[in-house]
């Protein structure tokens, strides 16, 4: 049987602690990741216990708490603490999730904060996410056409325009791109879920004039059909979307082509 074993310097450690106030009326522990690439030393899990009695309800509103009033060394990503930016994405209680819209409550015991997984991390809990957005970069997310502009707008049907819901609502946190697996494995010529979603976006949309274009583009081994419908992507978008669903529509119009 294969022995396999993580890279030394991958090697998580416990890291330091830092008790709550006494006499707190409703203490919460936080186990979050840390990275410093400056110090040369492993990854380590820092604990913090705070009053959720003088916290907000949101994971991030604790993460807010700890850099404000604990340690100001923490670093993450945020913005709109309204679910609507994507920044704040990062695993939460072995979820992929944005920490704005992530209750407390929903964590039973100690909450466990990581950054999205498999991806390369710049410090903490912030991702670097180059390669993604240089893979949305690469379908060209805006409209395409060959005929002259309108003197208006270029108008679409209620029922074109419904086609987009489920589509549209994608605010790109990546959360569904770092959940799947054959990302994992094949991040660098696969495109992941979050932007084959964006690029069917651009196919569907009746406005546009370069679908065969598109699905050209699409139309590779490990672009698109590498994905194999776990269904991972789905499960934990924040939006509650269907990249799976997406990336069917995509593979039934490269096969009604044929």
């Amino acid at each position: 049987m294969a022995e396999l074993t993580l890279p030394a310097n991958s090697k998580v450690r416990e890291g330091k602690r830092f008790a709550g106030k006494a006499g707190a009326k409703n203490p919460k522990a936080f186990r979050i990741y840390r990275w410093n690439p400056d110090d040369g030393k492993n990854p380590r899990l820092d604990s913090y216990e705070i009053d959720l009695a003088e916290c907000g309800p949101m994971v991030l509103d604790a993460l807010i708490k700890i850099k404000n009033e604990v340690d100001s060394t923490l670093t993450f990503r945020r913005s709109c603490r309204e679910g609507v930016c994507g920044s704040c994405a990062m695993n939460i209680d072995g979820t992929n999730t944005l920490a704005c819209t992530k209750y407390i409550s929903e964590v039973k015991g100690e909450v466990r904060i990581y950054p999205l997984p498999h991806m390369p991390v710049v410090k903490d809990l912030v991702p670097d996410l180059t390669r993604p957005y240089a893979q949305y970069a690469s379908i060209e997310p805006w409209l395409k056409t060959v005929t002259p502009p309108p003197e208006r707008e270029r108008p679409q049907s209620p029922d074109e325009r419904a086609k987009l819901d489920g589509l549209w609502e994608c605010i790109l946190c990546f959360c569904c791109t770092t959940s799947c697996p054959s990302y994992w494995w094949s991040g660098d010529r696969y495109l992941g879920p979050a932007i084959l979603l964006q690029a069917y976006r651009w196919i569907a949309d009746s406005r546009d004039e370069a679908s065969g274009e598109r699905l050209d583009d699409l139309e590779d081994p490990f672009r698109l059909y590498r994905c194999h419908t776990i269904m991972n992507c789905t499960k934990t978008c924040p939006k509650s979307l269907n990249p799976a669903k997406a990336i069917a529509e995509i593979k039934k119009l490269m096969v009604a082509r044929r």
